[in-house]
């Protein structure tokens, strides 16, 4: 505006909490002509500096995936974000080694898990690493033909074996549960996953088995359009309380009736949902909910989701939610069978931080899981943070994030699927 004041307003270095603290580098300094406006309630000619503290979207995420691939940079992106229909896969060297998660204890599944594995050493030269248990099922321990191939792999064993800088891209034969189950593997950076559609429902696997040597030589070459699906960071803070314990002149351990407070810290990456229910009372589930240290509402009902976008089209559009394009950066809470006719589900940006704990006056515990695992009990005292983390997972597209995402809408879960209206003829028309 004209005769307005240069006003120089320096971002402050963006602190993300999923990054521990460390400042995400990068802000340029903006510079507008705007005259000066006040926020407050006080004459027009006071005036106050406000700058916003926390970003409302989420954290930047992490572009490299395992120690070789990346995200292709688009030179036309604007302000730093990239058009999701332009985001592709690209390597910084030629990928060697990759994972093969086979759904446990699925016969269906054994002759492309061989073929697939004998293709991979056999035709790519490629180091393959798969999980010990699925090795140790009797039909493919006890295949004679397949031994030889068996000899060539590298297993690991969940929660005991640390997979990063190991793999360079996963593949997964299944359905949407061993994508879930990939993503735990990680609880950093996440090579690119390829998922192919072996399962019931499939809404995350958009590969086909049938020309499996044609699509995995094109992820192997590069360059293949990715979508990055966002997931939870997850902060569960459990208060334990034990006796304090002395030891007398002689040795002797003595235990008094003075209680220690001690908390328990466990952080988990959760790809679909953050589920808080009743568990096995038959109460009402009552925890209040908090929005960057506010307290926005007590969830009275069965429970509360909290899911990222692709968790939108799981258990949430189950218990009444809308579906979320896996691109857009956002989080949502969806009650479970609220005892309020007014609880509707709600959006809020990938920003902010959630933090879920017992009400005061709860006459229950609650129970918490993640991507339907790890499934614990919450005590009063206890609580749940959940941020959006600067870990994505890169899924590899079929053709692309959105017609994928369409496609599986229709073919999964039948969407907008009703019988056509009859067409109004020219004698119809008359009545």
């Amino acid at each position: 505006m004209d005769g307005g004041p240069e006003v120089r307003v320096e971002a402050a270095p963006y602190c993300c909490s999923t990054c521990d603290g460390e400042e995400v580098s990068g802000r340029k300094l903006l510079r507008k002509n705007r005259k000066a406006r006040s926020l407050s309630t006080s004459s027009a000619g006071s005036s106050f500096e406000f700058r916003r503290t926390q970003s409302l979207h989420g954290p930047s995420p992490v572009t490299t995936f395992g120690p070789k691939a990346c995200m292709l940079q688009n030179p036309h992106t604007v302000m730093h974000i990239q058009d999701p229909a332009s985001q592709r896969l690209t390597w910084n060297k030629p990928p060697k080694s990759v994972l093969v998660i086979k759904k446990i204890r699925d016969a269906s599944l054994l002759q492309p898990f061989k073929e697939l594995c004998m293709f991979l050493t056999e035709v790519k030269d490629m180091i393959v690493y798969v999980e010990q248990k699925v090795l140790e099922d009797p039909a493919i321990s006890g295949d004679e033909n397949f031994g030889a191939i068996t000899k060539k792999f590298c297993t690991f064993r969940e929660d005991l074996d640390d997979l990063s800088n190991r793999v360079d891209f996963i593949i997964c034969l299944g359905g949407d549960g061993t994508l879930l189950y990939a993503s735990s593997l990680f609880q950093e950076s996440v090579p690119p996953v390829m998922a192919f559609h072996l399962g019931s429902l499939g809404f995350l696997t958009p590969f086909k088995f049938d020309t499996y040597q044609s699509q995995v030589t094109q992820i192997i070459e590069g360059n293949a359009a990715i979508i990055l699906r966002s997931r939870l960071k997850v902060c569960v803070i459990k208060d334990s309380w034990e006796k304090k314990a002395r030891v007398d002149e002689k040795g002797i351990i003595l235990i008094n009736g003075d209680l220690e407070s001690s908390q328990k810290v466990a952080q988990y990456q959760v790809l679909n949902e953050v589920v808080v229910d009743r568990g096995p009372s038959s109460y009402l589930s009552n925890v209040d909910l908090f929005l960057d240290g506010h307290l926005i509402t007590t969830v009275q009902g069965d429970g509360v989701i909290v899911s990222t976008p692709t968790g939108s089209t799981a258990y949430a559009v189950a218990a009444g939610a809308s579906m979320i394009h896996p691109n857009v950066p956002a989080i949502m809470i969806t009650p479970i069978c609220p005892h309020s006719l007014s609880f509707r589900p709600i959006v809020v940006p990938a920003g902010v931080e959630l933090k879920i704990m017992l009400s005061c006056d709860a006459r229950n515990t609650a129970w918490v899981s993640f991507d339907g695992r790890k499934r614990q009990e919450i005590c009063h005292g206890d609580s749940i943070t959940i941020t959006t983390s600067c870990f994505p997972v890169p899924s590899i597209c079929f053709r692309d994030p959105v017609n994928d995402w369409f496609e599986s809408l229709a073919q999964c879960l039948h969407w907008n699927v009703r019988k056509k209206q009859n067409y109004l003829g020219s004698e119809d028309e008359e009545f």
